[in-house]
């Protein structure tokens, strides 16, 4: 067996195998129905939202103590994080392991993950903590110490989740994917030095990481929105290119989710389950969702009620998905690249280039060193915010954040020097990616199932001030600790 064969079984037989991807459907499932298809109810309610957050938030949002960042820089950080590499290089190598098929099972994951994504995302607005300084921080570990620890006084079980969490989290330092896809997409487009192309990003990095969360935003709310309309106008003038070829493409899509596929050119064939499993773990990569990572980006967010920023996730799923994530797929089965034997961002590259030509390439590759600029600057917040929770001891922590800021992008560095002295192909340096979700997923979707009742009393209350549908409970705070914004009613 090679290498990459035997990390595809670990992977997607242990640690992806069927009763984690059970556990995410089931949970999506559960959670849409326990809210009456809040997806579909708060739908343009969550574009509503997010449009607040895009053209300016309200005086009283502004005014908010319990925030460190804007709605707005939270939602571009997030999108940052998520929007990149996930969705060039992830929805690539879900193609090339698992077929057309991933595709369909990838936008299933993302049709439950719509709510999966704004339960969390108010739990850790809800639940955050502030610092002496009075900066906000949240996320997993902090509901489950609360929501599960505190009231409802199950401290052992919050322990041992929160420390699967942390654990399966804090591993992703050493499976960070994003220098590796960079490297991979403009070294083969420029023909440079995977290596060098490495250190240069890294360097990037550290600049941009060198300004904290607050530097990040900022600089996350100039590079998505822009990267995010190139790549969905260049994407879509590949698709209508080859429009002739999109119904028998979605077609190939669906047929391919329920039937095994056959090896076809260079693409090796593939199993139902493989494509099932590629599929959903690429789309939580991708999208987040159920990972517990976009959670400690919107905790921090000025906001004066947890369920506004909560729906926002609505809109980074779709987006990301449904929009981003279909349109890589569909370019790159409608142009047949799939069965080439490409994979990673070097597949979707390919893709592009029969569209656009080898002007297409170039862009969408300096695209992907921005993009990844802002998902690893994304990552290296979200693992802070965990950091922060674990060490609690303001000098000790301290000085741990101060090493980790240096040490953050060292093994994603060498992964690339590993994987190339190595010639690990994409497929493999991917799964190892996957490996790192897998842990902090189970963890996090177990707490959103014991917590849902609170996402429902929260919802209720939201309604109860700015819908008015029922009485506004005095007695219910909109915060777990007590803030300046608790009882603002103003409307949406």
């Amino acid at each position: 067996m090679s290498i990459t064969d035997i990390v595809t079984v670990v992977v997607y037989d242990y640690l992806w195998g069927l009763p984690l991807v059970f556990l995410v459907l089931t949970a999506g499932a559960f959670l849409t129905l326990r809210t009456g298809f809040f997806q579909i109810q708060f739908f343009r309610k969550a574009f509503a939202q997010t449009k607040i957050s895009l053209i300016g938030e309200k005086q009283a949002e502004k005014n908010s103590k319990t925030g460190v960042i804007s709605s707005f820089e939270a939602m571009s950080m997030a999108l940052g994080t998520t929007i990149g590499v996930g969705n060039i290089g992830g929805v690539a190598t879900a193609i090339a392991l698992g077929g057309p098929g991933a595709i369909f099972w990838m936008w299933i994951a993302g049709l439950f993950g719509l709510v999966i994504k704004t339960v969390e995302i108010t739990l850790a607005v809800y639940y955050r903590s502030r610092t002496d300084q009075g900066e906000s921080y949240g996320g997993p570990n902090y509901y489950m110490h609360k929501g599960i620890g505190i009231e409802k006084g199950y401290k052992k079980l919050s322990k041992f989740l929160s420390f699967i969490f942390a654990f399966g989290f804090i591993l992703g330092i050493f499976l960070n994917i994003q220098t590796y896809t960079v490297s991979e997409a403009v070294a083969g487009t420029f023909s440079f030095n995977a290596n060098w192309v490495a250190i240069v990003y890294t360097v990037a990095l550290y600049i941009m990481i060198s300004g904290g969360m607050k530097r990040i935003g900022k600089i996350a709310t100039i590079i998505v929105p822009f990267m995010c309309a190139f790549y969905i106008i260049g994407g879509l003038i590949v698709i209508i290119i080859n429009i002739e070829n999109l119904i028998p493409s979605i077609g190939l899509i669906i047929k391919a989710a329920f039937n095994p596929i056959a090896a076809t050119g260079g693409f090796a064939g593939s199993s139902v389950s493989l494509a099932l499993k590629s599929g959903m773990s690429r789309s939580v990569f991708s999208n987040e969702a159920g990972w517990g990572s976009a959670p400690m980006i919107h905790a921090s967010a000025k906001v004066n009620h947890p369920l506004k920023q909560g729906m926002i996730g609505i809109f980074e799923v779709f987006f990301d998905t449904i929009i981003v994530c279909s349109i890589t797929g569909l370019v790159i089965i409608i142009t047949g690249q799939w069965k080439t034997g490409l994979d990673g961002a070097t597949l979707t590259l390919s893709a592009f280039e029969t569209g656009m030509g080898n002007v297409g390439r170039i862009i969408l590759a300096v695209g992907i060193f921005f993009f990844g600029l802002t998902t690893s600057s994304g990552v290296y917040t979200q693992i802070e915010v965990v950091l922060r929770y674990i060490f609690k001891k303001s000098k000790i922590r301290k000085n741990l954040l101060t090493a980790y800021k240096w040490f953050y992008p060292i093994p994603s560095i060498a992964l690339v020097f590993i994987a190339k002295k190595n010639g690990l192909p994409g497929t493999t340096v991917w799964l190892f990616s996957d490996a790192s979700t897998a842990l902090p997923i189970f963890a996090n979707i177990l707490t959103l199932l014991i917590l849902s009742p609170k996402f429902m009393k929260i919802v209720k209350d939201y309604k109860a001030r700015y819908l008015n549908k029922g009485i506004v409970d005095n007695e219910f705070k909109v915060f777990f600790e007590g803030s300046d914004d608790e009882n603002r009613v103003d409307k949406v």
